[in-house]
């Protein structure tokens, strides 16, 4: 079977590994602090705050921020559910704004209805999915108008550019993730990055038990934080991040030619002036066809996911809060057409071609 994943690790993940366990300095240290400042140059952030996960990266920036019970902060529905459970655990209200039907990220027509609709949103939390930026210049201008604090959820985006600027760098902060599927990896991990010193102060007390010094907790802090064992597996693995993202490229543009008049498809769509990173290589396909297709890929040996069969909103713990359906119809829509193929840098020249010839050979 050719998977939709492959992590990688070589022999620098496992030098770096052993060195940190010859040190014994397993939790937090300077693995840790070298990593934070390299994935923030990276993305071109003064701080980079390494914690436990997405999620917890999610939850913390909106902390370092003042989201409080109580306030309202947009999000997408079509992500993975932590982006809104993150707000939730801040006793917030997640308000849900459709997405662009081409981009599947947040649609800034619709977030300004929303805006002008929901008074006194705090914040709001773009996703930037499968690696491809939101629409940062419209975004960017209606935060300004309307005074919210942005969030960007990076977890699939490492490396993405709007205008050949890094996702991650637009917003009063941004949360990565370094799970074992992405684009780069810890094993578990995250990481909030932000140009704001005075919040990045209170991030760390956040991730690491309020603390202020050694002994001295002066706010109310969670146990975030990241060990020296994942942040040298990251150090290693930011090191071959670019040469990973051209060859997810490269393999994007093959399929991108391959599949072009293919009736039954619609390949991934690539605005002007953005570099997708293909965390992702997401098609659609009619929501009668998807099931007999993905099962076609199957039994041919090629794997394939859908990211995302639900939207939250639908999800039976949202359902208690009182959310309905058909809030966001075209996230609806996505959800029901959206399939994953592999696109992986650990792809061999033959395997893509093998994902072509069976991608192709399916009849509806």
């Amino acid at each position: 079977m050719i998977n939709v994943a492959c992590p990688i690790i070589g022999e620098r993940e496992r030098r770096l590994v052993n060195d940190v366990l010859n040190s014994r300095i397993l939790a937090s240290g300077k693995y840790v602090s070298q990593f934070e400042q390299s994935f923030a140059d990276y993305c071109g952030a003064k701080f980079g705050i390494a914690n436990a996960n997405g999620t917890t990266s999610i939850h913390t920036a909106l902390l370092m921020f003042g989201v409080k019970p109580g306030d309202k902060v947009i999000t997408t529905p079509f992500t993975f559910i932590a982006t809104a459970n993150s707000i939730l655990f801040c006793g917030a209200k997640p308000i849900f704004v459709d997405i662009d039907p081409k981009t599947f990220n947040i649609d800034p027509i619709k977030l300004e209805e929303t805006l002008k609709k929901e008074k006194n949103v705090k914040a709001a939390v773009i996703v930037h999915l499968y690696g491809l930026t939101c629409n940062m210049d419209a975004i960017v201008k209606l935060k300004k108008k309307y005074k919210f604090k942005l969030v960007e959820d990076a977890c699939q985006s490492h490396g993405a550019e709007f205008k050949n600027k890094k996702a991650g760098s637009f917003g009063n902060a941004a949360a990565f993730s370094f799970y074992a599927t992405k684009n780069m990896m810890t094993g578990e991990g995250g990481i909030v990055l932000t140009n704001d010193a005075k919040a990045d102060k209170y991030g760390r007390q956040i991730i690491n038990h309020g603390r202020e010094g050694r002994s001295t907790h002066t706010v109310l802090g969670y146990n975030f934080r990241l060990t020296n064992l994942a942040a040298a597996i990251g150090i290693a693995q930011l090191e071959q991040l670019e040469s990973w993202i051209e060859k997810r490229i490269a393999n994007a543009k093959k399929y991108n030619e391959a599949f072009k008049d293919l009736e039954f498809l619609q390949t991934p769509y690539i605005p002007e002036n953005c570099r997708h990173v293909f965390h992702q290589y997401t098609v659609r396909i009619s929501s009668k066809e998807r099931e007999s297709f993905m099962k076609h890929l199957a039994d041919k040996g090629v794997g394939s996911g859908v990211y995302y069969p639900c939207v939250i909103y639908k999800q039976p713990l949202y359902k208690k809060l009182g959310y309905k359906s058909g809030l966001c119809k075209e996230a609806e829509k996505a959800a029901m057409e959206v399939a994953s193929l592999p696109v992986h840098p650990s792809l061999l020249a033959a395997e893509v071609d093998e994902i072509i010839k069976v991608v192709k050979s399916y009849k509806k």
